[in-house]
């Protein structure tokens, strides 16, 4: 017997949801709320602002789980624990209001976490770092520790001998690679606290520095280390001088932008990028499936939207096309019984391609774009299908689609094409698939569909 039914956002657009409610600010710029003075209402209005804003990302208990977070990469930040990445405080401790309130107010350059001064005001900014507050204890029972900047030293061309020196002395090369290009890097598996995977930045693009590119924003980060993150504090291990120099060395790595480059450097560029991408094509074929949002119709789904755990890729996703039939999602984990174990390269590929699947013929060309995917180059194929063969196997023995009689489906075109009627596709939550290899029956936490 299924549970009870509840309404979810379509898997497929969580995340332009979030863009899309991230722009609707615009609209709906938040001015200070009245009697923003009082405790009560102070927390009630930070609640308000912080639930219909930020909870998409991180929750609406702050443990950095909400709808969206399943698909981002670096996972949004669970409040709860009390560990702040940038900050202008010692290693360990709880940031000021003024590093939440730059955070905040200036974003996160390459994620999702925009500049949120852009669409709501100071005022209300400040409610949500107060509400947010309340998701740890340690800002109730502990007072941060601030380090003062002191003056920036002149940058000088034997402070970028001794600054490249420290660099290599502190094996910084080891995450961020050969002169921080990324490439060479032998610590290739890195995990937050929460064991969420971590990229390390290229430090030749400092246009993608989440606290900061200015010699004293790097200084920070060697000085009080990034928490929650292998980025340790290298107070115990350079001198203040050293770290000075270590950060002027990281600004001089910074190439030209590619906006900035005229034809030739350009066709250089691409042609570095091209390379990278065939000696590592596990790291391409990651890239690829994270961009086209493969997980957002092949892993299945709570009620409440959030990712089921353990059911990432692994396919079993209820879609309800009428008039063309009810069609479930593919299990693309390794599986060799339910997944793509046992299909050969040139099956997947003709499937990502083609639509033409193993055992149950060409799938529509939605919501599985394959038409479009039929564009991609072999070698991004090639990376596609090297990636899918790393994903863990999941048992979820997929259920065949279900199609109309014709007389039912004709009837359904007529009213589509002759009466103009709209019959919106309806994704359903939880898991259709067979995820108990003894079970003789599909497991379904949901029995209703949200329209598309």
């Amino acid at each position: 017997m299924r549970s009870k039914s509840y309404r979810f956002v379509l898997p497929t657009i969580v995340v332009a949801a979030f863009i899309g409610a991230t722009f609707l600010l615009c609209q709906q710029a938040l001015s200070a709320p009245p009697d923003s003075g009082s405790g009560a209402a102070s927390s009630s209005a930070g609640k308000q602002i912080y639930e219909s804003h930020c909870a998409y990302c991180h929750g609406l208990a702050g443990k950095g789980d909400g709808i969206a977070a399943a698909y981002l990469s670096p996972r949004p930040r669970d409040f709860t624990a009390g560990k702040f990445k940038f900050r202008s405080t010692e290693s360990g401790s709880i940031p000021t209001d003024d590093d939440l309130l730059k955070t905040i107010s200036e974003g996160l350059h390459s994620t999702a976490m925009p500049d949120w001064k852009t669409f709501i005001s100071s005022d209300s900014i400040k409610l949500v770092i107060g509400y947010v507050k309340t998701f740890s204890a340690r800002f109730a029972n502990e007072k941060p520790r601030p380090f003062i900047v002191g003056s920036e030293p002149t940058m000088t061309p034997s402070r970028l001998a001794t600054g490249a020196e420290v660099f290599q002395r502190l094996q910084c090369q080891s995450c961020h690679g050969v002169g921080g290009t990324g490439v060479g890097a032998t610590a290739s598996e890195l995990f937050d606290d929460w064991g969420n995977p971590e990229t390390p930045p290229k430090l030749t693009e400092p246009w993608t520095f989440r606290g900061g590119s200015s010699p004293a924003d790097i200084y920070l980060r060697f000085r009080t280390g990034i928490d929650g993150t292998p980025m340790p504090s290298y107070i115990s291990s350079a001198t203040d001088a050293e770290m000075w120099d270590a950060a002027f060395y990281v600004t001089s790595l910074g190439r030209t932008p590619a906006w900035k480059m005229n034809a030739d450097n350009l066709k250089k560029f691409y042609a570095s990028q091209d390379s990278d991408a065939r000696s590592n094509p596990i790291k391409r074929g990651k890239y690829l499936v994270d961009t086209h949002l493969c997980a957002s119709c092949h892993s299945t789904f709570n009620a409440d939207c959030t990712m089921k755990d353990g059911m990432a890729f692994a396919g079993g996703v209820k879609i309800d096309l009428y008039p063309f039939g009810v069609f479930y999602t593919q299990n693309l984990t390794s599986d060799k019984e339910t997944g793509l174990g046992n299909f050969t390269d040139a099956e997947i590929k003709r499937a990502i391609t083609t639509g033409v699947t193993k055992a149950n013929g060409r799938m529509l060309p939605f919501p599985m774009p394959w038409p479009s995917y039929a564009m991609l180059s072999d070698e991004d194929l090639n990376a596609i299908v090297a990636y899918l063969r790393t994903l863990p196997p999941v048992y979820n023995k997929i259920p065949p689609p279900e199609h109309l009689n014709i007389v039912s489906y004709m009837w359904g075109k007529f009213q589509m094409l002759i009466l103009g009627k709209v019959f919106p596709g309806k994704f359903y939550s939880g898991n259709y698939g067979i995820s108990n290899p003894s079970a003789g029956k599909s497991i379904s936490d949901a029995s209703k569909g949200v329209q598309k």
